[in-house]
Parts: C-alpha cells; structure tokens; sequence
C-alpha cells in the first residue's frame, strides 16, 4: 500500500488514505481550518509529508496525535489504513478521557422519552412565563 518509489506525499492525500477523512476534500478543508499541523507547524493541504513526522488532527472534541510509518496516495481497507500512521499513547488516553466526560455530561442531562404534547407545551409555556415575571 506505500508507495515505494515516493519518499513524500501531499497531506491531504495521505490524510484521505489513512481514513481519517472520508474525501480529500474534507480533508483539504480541515486543514485549510488548522485542524491539522505537522511537527507542530500549522499546514496546507500541499506539505509534502514524510515518514517520522508527527501529525496532529483535531477531528470535533477529539485530537489524534500520529506518527506517520508509511506513505500512501491511495485510499485501501481500514486496516491497511492503520499500518500508516501510530497513534502516541498519551493521544489515545487524552480521547478516552474526552469520551468519559462526554458520557458522564450526557448521563447528567434529563432524557425526555417522548416529545410534549400539546398540553404539556402549555404546561411547559406557562411555568416559563412564572419563572420570568
């Protein structure tokens, strides 16, 4: 799957083949956003990218921080995609942790079964007027 006879590969196509994008174009914009920075410097979408640079992806509330083993243009099996890059430890215990707060913040949150009918819209309309005056 690496290519061989290339010793660099633009960021957003090595992005797109080791999934962590679905296209280049999502890709392309994340990094145009500075979701994206290589060796910690801030990246376009052209940078060529070697093998051994560390790349760093904030993809929603998480960040993924990667070592890049190979290099790829084209986009394969997941798991082929995974022998690309190796994740930092310290990166995997920072997203577990971020997953666990999530958890316990929507554990916190009152779940509704059901959408209020009318009634209870009245209901609900009337105790925000009180609340207010």
């Amino acid at each position: 799957m690496s290519n061989a006879d290339s010793e660099h590969v633009r960021l957003d196509r090595w992005l797109w083949a080791a999934r962590f994008f679905k296209t280049r174009r999502l890709a392309s914009d994340a990094i145009k956003g500075g979701k994206v920075s290589v060796n910690g410097v801030r990246a376009k979408p052209a940078k060529e990218l070697r093998a051994g640079s560390e790349v760093r992806v904030t993809k929603g509330s998480y960040e993924f921080v990667v070592i890049v083993e190979a290099l790829s243009e084209q986009r394969g099996p997941a798991v082929e995609a995974q022998k690309l890059y190796k994740e930092l430890a310290s990166s995997i215990e920072r997203r577990r942790h971020v997953k666990e707060q999530q958890r316990i913040a929507a554990a916190a949150m009152p779940q509704l079964d059901h959408r209020p009918d009318k009634r209870e819209r009245r209901q609900l309309t009337e105790f925000k007027r009180k609340q207010d005056a």
